[in-house]
């Protein structure tokens, strides 16, 4: 691919989708602490994982409306 190839460009373009899109699941991972497997059943996991994304929603709204 050459750098100025409309395939890097469009390659370039779903990267940062893609960046954007898994950005709350490294908070979620990393700042959460749910890197790690627990096994406590599939609907405890379940739950765990929607109010860790609810948080990471929260704050990165809040870093928004500071900024």
């Amino acid at each position: 691919m050459e750098p100025g190839s409309e395939e890097t460009v469009e390659e370039r373009r779903k990267a940062s989708i893609w960046a954007k899109a898994e950005h709350p699941f490294l908070w979620v991972k990393r700042g959460f602490g749910f890197a790690k497997i627990q096994y406590r059943g599939l609907t405890k996991n379940t739950q765990r994982l929607a109010l860790l994304l609810r948080l990471t929603n929260l704050i990165t709204a809040d870093r928004h409306l500071v900024a």
